[in-house]
């Protein structure tokens, strides 16, 4: 065939991936070895131990006292509520929630007061455990110096009761 030209044959092309992947787990344990991973936001906090020639009495005028309530809310008054002593008033009961404008600002107002106050923290069982880290957390943003987490009292639950909640 003395016309035709030779055709050239068509040769498939082969890509070698052998050196991308393993760039690729090259680059991908660096950058998993080199990142930093999110650390753990814990607050410490530190519960004393239970004796009872360590108590310590808290005045009646020196008292905050904080109720966790049902639903998220934050019941307050100012002192103790002591009814079998009857030079000490029934407490008045406020009510309020976790916003900034709510127990916040009632932490805020007392604690310029002198002397500071002892916030003394009574979750009921009807209060849930965000409740409980919600009252810890601002414990923190405002500062406090002195609270302390305590059982509710029969009491408390009571005034509670009368007030509707």
């Amino acid at each position: 065939m003395p016309g035709k030209k030779p055709r050239a044959h068509k040769r498939s092309f082969h890509l070698d991936m052998t050196p991308m992947v393993d760039l690729a787990f090259l680059l991908l344990t660096f950058f998993m070895l080199t990142t930093t991973f999110a650390k753990s936001r814990a607050m410490q906090l530190t519960m004393p131990v239970a004796d009872a020639r360590h108590l310590t009495e808290v005045p009646h005028s020196g008292a905050m006292t904080i109720l966790l309530g049902q639903r998220h809310r934050v019941h307050y008054y100012f002192g103790l509520y002591a009814p079998a002593d009857p030079t000490v008033p029934v407490p008045t009961l406020h009510t309020t929630n976790f916003g900034p404008q709510g127990i916040r600002q009632a932490l805020l107002a007392r604690s310029q007061q002198r002397p500071a106050p002892v916030v003394l923290i009574k979750p009921s069982a009807q209060a849930s455990y965000q409740d409980m880290i919600d009252i810890l957390d601002e414990m923190n943003i405002t500062s406090q110096k002195k609270y302390a987490l305590v059982k509710i009292a029969a009491n408390d639950t009571k005034l509670l009761q009368q007030a509707g909640y």
